[in-house]
């Protein structure tokens, strides 16, 4: 049910004015983020501790960073959470957003079935793995979707000097509802795939997919924050909006809580700091 009326809610934005309104008639922020760190409860978390600091609050949809960024380029959205520098860059060019605010980071992990028919495990270089998966024509699964993940995915083949195609290269027509989805569609075709590391830890319990190559530096996964342009947009609640930005970016509020989500319940992060006040933070010690 949840996944239904996020849906309708993404087509209702597409369609029509902000309604960044509480029954009450009161503002509040919403945020239209990727769809992984919403999977992972991350983006959860950090807006249940902001409500409960300012008494401000957040709700959000999520959507592919491609989507992501048409519902706001339409003034419905008041801040975007995404992980495509490209389009990023786009988007604030084009004047639909102020500016790129690093956010955040975890990683991206090429994972597929234990008897690695491509033989790519242990693979220092994305690239030189792939390369192997499309030698071979072993199967995989990509969301072609355009969203951020889709977008790193075709990077990193650009990167291998190759255009995927052919049989062995399989477009999940589901792929827009997210990593999640994708990653179980990947489990039960024994297929390879690039997924990132928060996905996968979310759910490794439930799927035989192993990591196969992780740890290359092209493999690194930034996710910024922009906020949507209130000079192009007067609507946007861009006052409350730049409260929660600077929260988010904090050493001592989000930054700290980005730090340590899934820790207790993973053994290890999801997610890692990277705000400029965080990095300017670790200079100082």
């Amino acid at each position: 049910m949840k996944k239904s009326m996020s849906k309708w809610l993404v087509l209702f934005l597409l369609i029509f004015p902000s309604i960044a309104l509480a029954a009450d008639g009161s503002k509040f922020i919403l945020l239209s983020s990727t769809i992984a760190p919403i999977d992972a409860g991350v983006i959860g978390a950090l807006e249940d501790q902001f409500e409960k600091e300012t008494g401000i609050t957040v709700r959000h949809v999520g959507a592919g960073t491609g989507l992501t960024l048409d519902i706001a380029r339409k003034g419905n959205i008041d801040l975007v959470m995404v992980h495509a520098k490209s389009l990023e860059e786009k988007f604030v060019a084009d004047g639909f957003g102020t500016k790129r605010i690093p956010l955040m980071y975890n990683d991206y992990l090429i994972v597929g079935p234990a008897t690695d028919p491509a033989g790519i495990k242990g693979l220092k270089a994305a690239a030189d793995a792939l390369k192997k998966i499309s030698d071979s024509g072993s199967l995989f699964i990509t969301r072609g979707d355009k969203s951020g993940t889709h977008l790193a995915e075709m990077e990193l083949w650009g990167k291998a000097g190759l255009k995927p195609a052919g049989a062995w290269y399989a477009v999940y027509e589901k792929g827009s509802e997210g990593n999640v989805p994708t990653l179980k569609y990947t489990d039960q075709k024994e297929a390879y795939t690039v997924i990132d590391r928060a996905t996968y830890l979310s759910i490794k319990d439930q799927i035989k997919l192993s990591i196969l190559v992780e740890g290359d530096e092209a493999l690194l996964n930034y996710m910024s924050l922009i906020p949507v342009n209130p000079a192009k947009f007067p609507r946007v609640n861009n006052k409350d909006t730049m409260i929660f930005v600077k929260w988010l970016t904090s050493p001592k509020k989000g930054q700290l809580i980005i730090r340590d989500f899934g820790k207790e319940k993973f053994g290890s992060a999801l997610f890692f700091p990277n705000s400029e006040e965080w990095q300017k933070s670790k200079l100082k010690k």
